[in-house]
């Protein structure tokens, strides 16, 4: 397999003499964010961060998708957090993709470079700093954890594209695969953020239309992806963020793999009104 590629190119400002059109779009079942918005303007911080900048790509909209946020994180040398959740209810995963990370997980330390990926259950202790020359990138998704009695939290993962074999969807010969970071049969997790690779022609060939809330930020290459009733061009570094139930698929373009990184919600009951 080639050399893995991860998107990093963000920030910047554009100049005057720059068109105005572009893709991004809001609609009632979904948003596309293109790379081209996530510029130094609309970056943000955050408490107990050093030398953190950030792009907040998804958070939870009432009457949209609620479940989740979505960050896209950039550390300088030496910069990071030794209180880096606040919430001590939520849970998250970490996907990196440019420069590397130190990592200490209750106690634990570990070394994540591009294509590193962590799993933090709700409680957890940790921190994080940037190492190396130039700065850490990476995804932040976060979650609110669903806790079920007499099943026991998640234990924290740590694992990489790498070291994770794709599973092959049925009938496809590979042209579309997922990595998975954790066991899809462990209902412990109440979400999945996985990577989805589709090889130039390969399809998503039904309009997908489910429950599950989706974030899809666009890893390498390029694809028309199909969104409610719209056909969508999206690139590296795009960003796609979909309701429940809204209508999806995808023909990938080539001339390389189409790859994203894909959260969703999973494993619990609907919660249901209480009324009276």
């Amino acid at each position: 397999m080639k050399d893995r590629s991860y998107f990093t190119r963000l920030g910047g400002h554009p100049p005057q003499t720059d068109l105005l059109t572009d893709r991004a779009v809001f609609t009632e079942a979904y948003a596309v964010i293109p790379r081209g918005t996530m510029r130094d303007i609309t970056t943000s911080a955050l408490p107990f961060w050093e030398n953190t900048r950030l792009w907040v790509i998804a958070r939870p909209l009432s009457g949209f998708a609620e479940t989740f946020s979505h960050y896209v994180m950039e550390v300088a040398p030496g910069g990071g957090s030794d209180r880096p959740e606040p919430d001590p209810g939520a849970e998250g995963a970490l996907f990196v993709v440019g420069g590397t990370l130190a990592l200490r997980i209750d106690g634990a330390s570990h070394a994540l470079g591009a294509g590193g990926y962590a799993y933090l259950p709700p409680g957890c202790d940790w921190t994080l700093r940037a190492t190396g020359d130039g700065p850490a990138r990476f995804h932040w998704i976060r979650k609110a954890y669903e806790l079920v009695e007499g099943l026991p939290q998640p234990d924290p993962v740590v694992t990489s594209d790498a070291e994770v074999a794709p599973t092959s969807m049925p009938g496809t010969d590979g042209r579309w695969a997922t990595t998975r970071f954790v066991d899809p049969a462990d209902l412990r997790h109440d979400m999945h953020v996985t990577i989805v690779t589709l090889q130039p022609g390969a399809v998503i060939p039904f309009l997908e239309t489910h429950v599950m809330e989706h974030g899809l930020y666009v890893l390498e290459g390029k694809a028309v992806y199909r969104l409610n009733a719209d056909w969508v061009e999206v690139e590296a570094g795009d960003y796609m963020w979909l309701r429940a139930f809204c209508p999806q698929a995808c023909y990938a373009g080539g001339p390389g793999p189409f790859r994203y990184l894909l959260y969703k919600d999973v494993n619990r009951h609907m919660a249901l009104p209480r009324r009276g």
